[in-house]
């Protein structure tokens, strides 16, 4: 595939809508339409006992009430780590001692670009003094790791970055070994 052309379509507060007009190996021209997006984080946050740290938040582009991992999206120069402590701070007014990356991986990337870096946060210590942001309604849901598969399997978590973040600090980084369940 080459790319003939690429024009915005739309620029907004959060995301970018692009258009790229491309060549397909056999001459054919399609046009290719891509939500440009900053990135984000997502994060596993642990206690010491292994609960994890979930939150239940409207989304109005679903129309629904989710149970998700905290995230955010990331800010202009900001690095993904110093995102995943900020969110960390207004989604469940906590901090990390230890931010350890996982990794990451696209949202949708069939139309976006955007890019989830993974966290799992351990040594949690409360903060106070933090505002959520003015937009959001969060309320933390301690979640035992060993009903997080049930949590996936009822749909009660069915977003694709809790999914995956979930799955992967569970079943490939031993989470649930470490937890005792």
């Amino acid at each position: 595939m080459q790319r003939i052309s690429r024009r915005t379509v739309y620029e907004g507060r959060i995301v970018t809508i692009r258009e790229d007009r491309m060549r397909l190996v056999g001459g054919e021209e399609r046009v290719w339409t891509t939500v440009q997006h900053p990135g984000a984080v997502v994060i596993v946050p642990i206690l010491s006992d292994g609960t994890i740290l979930l939150v239940r938040q409207p989304r109005p582009s679903t129309d629904d009430v989710l149970l998700e991992l905290p995230a955010g999206t990331r800010e202009t120069g900001e690095e993904a780590i110093e995102t995943a402590r900020r969110e960390l701070q207004e989604e469940i007014a906590h901090d990390a001692e230890v931010l350890t990356p996982l990794g990451g991986f696209y949202s949708a990337p069939g139309f976006c670009d955007e890019f989830l870096h993974l966290f799992v946060a351990t040594d949690l210590r409360p903060v106070e003094g933090v505002e959520q942001d003015d937009d959001e309604e969060i309320t933390v849901e301690p979640t035992a790791p060993g009903d997080v598969p049930d949590l996936i399997r009822s749909g009660e978590i069915r977003d694709a970055k809790s999914i995956a973040g979930l799955l992967r600090y569970l079943y490939l980084e031993g989470g649930l070994r470490e937890s005792g369940r």
